[in-house]
């Protein structure tokens, strides 16, 4: 297949919102695509595209049509499909454009399955085409084209033609085979034909070959087609099932008009000439049919008889043609555009599905479900049955077995005949019942499916394991567990519904992850977990609390807060002492202190282990993550705002961690799940996901319905800003220099040059101080997003308003940091290095309103606080992940917040900034959605898309 080009995004997405037509051409592969716009607005320049006017027919609006003249960008087959086939440049495009789009992909499907002839064009030029097509093929291309919009078919007028839009079905007809006409000449096409014909590009005249290319064409173009009708003689009612009472098969040869689905008759009737067979199927029928049987015949050869009949009536199958005709036979019959017709009365199909559930040996009781701690131990099975059914009804083993030992396709079973390939039935029998862990099982219940020699199979829970689905799935669960008297807080009515859902899942051993937005109270939540498991005698225990270094000091506020007198310790520091910890109490500590300690804290028997701000985890193969999975608990709990931050993998580890097993190993889980999710490929993939992870993950947003109405609104705005002179001539001399040296460079140094020069371009747009790391700068006057920043503060100030600025660089930080102080402008820093008790006492200053500039390290400071004396945040510049930006402007907007909250983003015009704009606008849109790596992905794009999404348009001020 031809390597298609590949335009830059910003090209791309300006087509797709273009109108767009084919213009079929002699031969079928020099057809164009025209684009144009109906608001009369410029095309974009693409490669390959030249311009022309064009006299097009559109529906007026008074019914007819009009004639109106367009500028018009005509652009190769090759070319357009560049953008045809992007369906993410396509999403918010014209509809014509859309419309192509699905008419590439039918012709891809039809491709892939190899339905390529090869005939010749009016013009006599060599040309493929597609075909030959089954009658569902057929309908697929009336349907789409019934489909297709007035601009899809929009195409210049002609002298035969001149005031009416064209046939939909014929100009798609056309399209599809111009399309067979392009892909298969690649530069190894004439190693396969031998020459240049039906291999090279450009046009060639065959006039010679017209006799043959009409007898290939003959099938293709009447639409004449064929089916088997399968009829069984000498069935014997007394028979027993292992006597067929001499049973015989006969496939009777059948031909398929060419306009109606009603029109068939027996292949007998066509060559005998009854009835009107020459009105209704044509005078070219016979040998039509005779072409598709050679077809036929090539596909499957036991039909080979039927040629050398004079008569193609019919032909006698033995027993292991049946049997093959059963299965493969079938399906090379139907590839080639032949259907097969079994008789009613006679059952087939077997089919295989599983059970899942408690075996019969007293794992569980009658009515009763396992002790959770039993339910996560990898000693505890749960029998995985195999189920076999033929025609709807279950089929036993023995019977199964009867099936595969009479080595015949005819076998008299349940007071009837079946049909079974004997190989099929063979293949079943050896699937053998197995044991599986009790999470597995658990997994397979609730997705409905499981993995069985490499293939899925449906599967059925009974017994404790079903009422444990039905229990995790029941979407209005009857609320049990109130909030705990020793509580010192009201729970808002979500938040009992999370206390509810995390004691009912704790509870079975099941461990879970709640993934509210930041601010909705997950804190007082846990701590209200905590003192209801303190109330049972089996989960009664002291709870250990992972969080990062920031979090320390407001855990222990909010357990001295809403659980006074409760016991509450910190693990961490130089002086850090277990000693005897008791059993309702709380322990501290960080991820950092976890991994080196690990050891210690493994020892004692945890009721609870919660990982709060869980994302820290979120790489299964660091130290932090080996090092948490290595503490022992009754139950596990995770804590997070983002579940998924970037990709799945992220979503994997924590709910192993919490859960082990659920989602199988990361090898299996990347295939089954990551890889085609991600890559939008399955939307079944995506649903089994669904139902497998819903139970074990409860999210709420602060804009959910009845969520968080006491919040005020929030306002989140743009802020365009353009360069300065300097910031310019840095911009383009780092991107000109970069571009030239990441062309001639290898893989591996490629992606680190891109990376480079990604961050050298961000800090530009910062400020040129920070690009050329000045010791001693001049920053006024040199950057257009520290003027905004300066205007801001002005107008936030003068309001009495408190402010977050947050940016990506602790560099960038501290320039600002100079500046405002240099203006008389009091702020305070908050970066990675500041110590706990420093930062605890940043917080306070600014919450108390002694300081109204809180200027912010993203990654330092983008979780746990609670900053609500801010009324505004200003984003400096951009993060890769909405997700990390949206908790950063929730240490703003969160609970306790009672004014409104103002979002400010800072973007330097025409440059990186403004494509990343774009890119994480989409991602938001898709915000349960898996998100791709950032900068990660961004190496790997083509030199071309590269340059596209760092070049500086417009210009500096």
């Amino acid at each position: 297949m031809q390597t298609l080009p590949t335009e830059p995004p910003s090209e791309l997405a300006e087509l797709a919102c273009c109108c767009a037509v084919f213009l079929p051409s002699d031969p079928a592969r020099s057809g164009r695509f025209a684009f144009w716009r109906r608001d009369g607005e410029a095309l974009p320049a693409v490669a390959d595209g030249s311009t022309a006017e064009l006299d097009i027919v559109l529906p007026a609006a008074d019914g007819d049509v009009e004639q109106v003249r367009t500028t018009a960008l005509l652009l190769p087959i090759p070319s357009a499909l560049s953008m045809l086939t992007r369906t993410r440049a396509l999403s918010q495009g014209h509809r014509s454009a859309r419309f192509w789009h699905a008419a590439c992909e039918l012709a891809l499907h039809f491709l892939a399955r190899g339905l390529l002839l090869p005939g010749l064009s009016p013009g006599d030029h060599d040309a493929w085409r597609v075909g030959p097509l089954s009658a569902r093929d057929a309908e697929l291309v009336r349907e789409l084209a019934a489909a297709m919009p007035p601009e899809a078919h929009a195409v210049p007028l002609t002298a035969a033609e001149p005031t009416r839009l064209p046939d939909p079905e014929r100009l798609l007809r056309a399209f599809l085979d111009a399309l067979a006409d392009v892909l298969p000449r690649s530069p190894a096409a004439p190693l396969v034909t031998g020459g240049p014909a039906y291999a090279a590009t450009e046009p060639r005249r065959l006039p010679e070959l017209r006799a043959w290319a009409d007898d290939i064409a003959a099938g293709h173009d009447a639409g004449v087609r064929l089916s088997l009708r399968m009829e069984v003689s000498g069935l014997d009612v007394d028979a027993t099932a292992r006597d067929d009472g001499g049973a015989r098969f006969r496939a009777v040869l059948q031909v398929h008009g060419p306009s109606r689905a009603t029109d068939v008759l027996d292949a007998v009737s066509l060559w005998t000439g009854a009835g009107h067979t020459h009105e209704t199927y044509g005078a070219r029928a016979r040998a039509d049919a005779l072409l598709a049987l050679r077809r036929a015949v090539r596909a499957w050869p036991p039909l080979t008889p039927l040629l050398s009949s004079a008569v193609p009536d019919a032909v006698d199958l033995a027993d292991d043609e049946i049997a093959e005709l059963l299965g493969e036979g079938t399906r090379a019959l139907t590839a080639a555009g032949v259907d097969v017709h079994w008789p009613k009365e006679l059952a087939r199909d077997l089919t295989v599905h599983a059970t899942i559930g408690p075996r019969d040996d007293g794992t569980a009781g009658p009515g009763e479900a396992p002790a959770p701690s039993a339910l996560l131990s990898a000693d505890t099975t749960v029998a995985f049955s195999w189920g076999f059914s033929l025609g709807g009804r279950e089929v036993s083993r023995a019977e199964l077995d009867r099936l595969a030992e009479a080595k015949r396709p005819l076998v008299r079973l349940h007071d009837g005949w079946v049909l079974v390939d004997p190989r099929q039935a063979d293949r079943a029998r050896m699937r053998q019942d197995r044991p599986v862990t009790a999470v597995e099982a658990l997994a397979a219940a609730l997705t409905g499916s499981a993995e069985a020699d490499g293939q899925q199979v449906g599967v059925r829970s009974t017994g404790w394991l079903e009422r444990l689905r039905e229990r995790l799935t029941d979407s209005e669960p009857v609320r049990v567990v109130g909030p705990p008297p020793s509580l010192a807080a009201t729970l808002r009515d979500y938040q009992l519904h999370g206390l509810d859902w995390l004691a009912r899942m704790t509870s079975l051993g099941l461990g879970c992850c709640l993934a509210d937005d930041m601010g909705l109270g997950k804190t007082v939540t846990l701590i209200a977990l905590h003192l209801h498991r303190q109330t049972d005698a089996s989960a009664i225990g002291p709870t250990l609390v992972v969080c990062p270094a920031s979090l320390l000091g407001n855990w222990q506020r909010e357990i001295e807060r809403f659980a006074p007198g409760l016991p509450v310790r910190r693990f961490h520091g130089p002086a850090r002492d277990l000693g005897s910890v008791a059993a309702g109490e709380f322990v501290l500590t960080t991820y950092g202190t976890m991994r080196l300690d690990a050891g210690r804290l493994a020892g004692v028997p945890w009721g609870l282990v919660v990982a709060d701000e869980a994302q820290h985890v979120k790489n299964p193969y660091s130290a932090t993550a080996r090092a948490l999975r290595s503490l022992g608990a009754r139950a596990r709990v995770a804590l997070t705002g983002t579940p998924v931050e970037n990709n799945l993998t992220e979503l994997w580890a924590i709910l192993d961690w919490t859960t082990p097993g659920l989602l199988g190993r990361l090898g299996a889980f990347h295939a089954r799940y990551a890889q085609p999710v991600e890559g939008g490929l399955d939307p079944a993939a995506a649903r089994r996901l669904s139902k497998l992870v819903r139970p074990f993950l409860l999210r709420r947003r602060k804009s959910d319905p009845g969520i968080a109405p006491e919040l005020p609104p929030k306002t989140e705005s743009d802020r365009p800003v353009p360069l300065t002179p300097e910031q310019a001539g840095l911009y383009e001399a780092l991107v000109r220099e970069t571009l030239d040296r990441i062309a001639a460079a290898g893989p591996m140094v490629r992606r680190g040059l891109i990376v480079r020069l990604l961050t050298g371009l961000k800090q530009i747009c910062n400020h040129p101080a920070q690009f050329l790391k000045e010791d001693d700068p001049r920053l006024a006057g040199r950057s257009g997003k520290l003027e905004l920043l300066d205007e801001l503060l002005g107008t936030i100030l003068t309001e009495g308003s408190g402010v977050l600025v947050f940016t990506q660089y602790v560099r960038m930080a501290r320039l600002l940091e100079r500046h405002l102080a240099a203006r008389g402008v009091p702020s305070l820093l908050l970066h990675g290095g500041t110590p706990v008790p420093a930062r605890e006492a940043l917080v306070r200053r600014f919450q108390d309103g002694e300081v109204p500039v809180f200027l912010l390290s993203l990654k330092a400071a983008g979780t746990g606080l609670n900053l609500t004396r801010a009324e505004h945040v200003v984003h400096y510049d951009r993060w890769w992940n909405p997700a990390v930006e949206a908790q950063a402007t929730d240490r703003a907007y969160r609970i306790g917040q009672t004014r409104p909250v103002q979002v400010h983003r800072l973007i330097a015009e025409g440059t990186l900034e403004d494509r990343i704009a774009d890119m994480l606008a989409r991602k938001r849109e898709l915000a349960d959605a898996v998100l791709t790596t950032g900068e990660a992905a961004l190496t790997e794009l083509t030199d071309a898309e590269l340059a596209a999404l760092v070049e500086l348009r417009g210009e500096a001020r």
